[in-house]
């Protein structure tokens, strides 16, 4: 007779997080440093070492410095990253010869501590790594997961590897195309606003001054944030094709083009990554949660990058099912039950739409050309300018620090 083969059972992990971008890592890393004796693992498909070679930056707000510093990783991050001291905002045609600004956003949200800070994305990554690593949490790179079936106590899950696990939550942090909603029968509402956002980043002669400036144009918001060493990080919105026609140019038309948008007020500029191309849209969930399982990040929502919020709506989302998770299990109670996850979902699902509706009515008020909206626009931005308390409101909504904050967010730990 032949022999028998046993099949190897799963191995257990309280949490699998499927997802080792930003929001995937700061969430596995914000339960670990607050529940130690918590299991954690995080499967990523990206090709090993992938996140060191991210040419993008991102804004980050006052709010979500606070939550790295708590987690132990900020104080990798901020001798790299530029502190925002001020924003200007403009409405003007590309051919217009001066733009006149309209809005302007400065101060701190606290004594020496700005509202945000642009980070390029390798260094966040490495820090977020290197501090998973020294919580111990299991980084499984290369693989994703096939399929996964809840059950009574666990739910099980299978990888694109072979390899078997049983947890008692799957969080799903695997972008917005996340095939894991799909598979958990998660539905979406869904805009595409005929626009792409093309990035890259610059070097010029002259210094910012931790300046950032956006420029509404006929076609979408063209913002320059500022980076380190006389640099920044360009999000340049235009009209799909016209971005698709952008990126295949050769490097003195776009140079070209860019330099009409960019303007001379920061010197020559040259450019110094690759240009990259994204479509833009409005993606909202209908359910943050199902049993057992969890969606964080872009997996949960996509809105238009004219606010700057989307990474920082993520690390809302890790700071919140931190939270919810870690008090569960001091509860005694089952971290992956209907009942905790439901609370993650009640605290997420309005600051979310809240936040898409907002982009929705800026991406189709700015990205337009209209006489009428732009006389309205250039009042509106007026007056918000001369009241002084509405613009601080602005600015603590920028910076993070709304009320029924999770206490990451605030820096406190949980």
């Amino acid at each position: 007779m032949p022999a028998k083969t046993s099949t190897p059972s799963p191995a257990k992990t309280d949490v699998l997080i499927a997802g080792g971008g930003y929001v995937g890592m700061v969430t596995a890393v914000a339960i670990k440093a607050s529940a130690p004796h918590l299991t954690v693992t995080v499967v990523d498909g990206a090709p090993l070492d992938a996140w060191k070679k991210d040419p993008r930056a991102s804004s980050i707000a006052a709010a979500a410095a606070r939550m790295l510093k708590q987690l132990g990783c900020w104080q990798k991050i901020e001798p790299q990253a530029q502190p925002i001291t001020d924003m200007i905002i403009t409405d003007s045609r590309t051919s217009d010869p001066v733009r006149p600004v309209f809005l302007t956003f400065e101060g701190d949200v606290e004594e020496g501590e700005p509202f945000g800070y642009m980070v390029e994305n390798h260094i966040l990554n490495t820090s977020l790594h290197s501090r998973a690593h020294e919580l111990g949490i299991h980084f499984i790179g290369e693989t994703s997961v096939l399929s996964f079936d809840n059950q009574a106590n666990a739910v099980s899950i299978s990888l694109s590897d072979g390899q078997q696990f049983s947890a008692k939550l799957l969080i799903a942090a695997d972008g917005a195309r996340s095939k894991l909603r799909d598979m958990a029968g998660i539905k979406t509402v869904n805009w595409d606003y005929g626009q792409s956002g093309i990035v890259c980043n610059v070097k010029h002669e002259k210094p910012h001054h931790g300046r950032a400036i956006e420029h509404f144009l006929p076609a979408g918001p063209f913002a320059i944030l500022p980076l380190t060493n006389n640099r920044s990080s360009l999000v340049w919105t235009e009209r799909t094709e016209d971005a698709d026609r952008l990126i295949k140019e050769d490097d003195f038309i776009f140079e070209a083009e860019l330099e009409q948008r960019f303007g001379h007020h920061l010197g020559a500029i040259t450019v110094e990554t690759p240009r990259r191309a994204f479509p833009l849209g409005l993606t909202l969930v209908r359910e943050y949660v199902k049993p057992r399982f969890a969606l964080v990040g872009d997996a949960a929502h996509r809105i238009h990058p004219i606010a700057g919020q989307g990474m920082n709506l993520g690390f809302r989302d890790a700071a919140a099912i931190a939270e919810v998770i870690i008090e569960t299990d001091r509860l005694g109670l089952d971290i992956g039950s209907f009942a905790a996850l439901e609370r993650y979902q009640a605290w997420r699902r309005f600051d979310t739409v809240q936040m898409g509706v907002t982009t929705d009515i800026l991406t189709r008020l700015f990205s337009n050309d209209s006489t009428a909206l732009r006389t309205l626009r250039t009042v509106g931005l007026g007056l918000v300018d001369r009241m002084t308390p509405l613009k601080q409101y602005f600015i603590k909504q920028a910076a993070g620090l709304t009320k029924d904050k999770p206490r990451l967010l605030n820096g406190e730990a949980i």
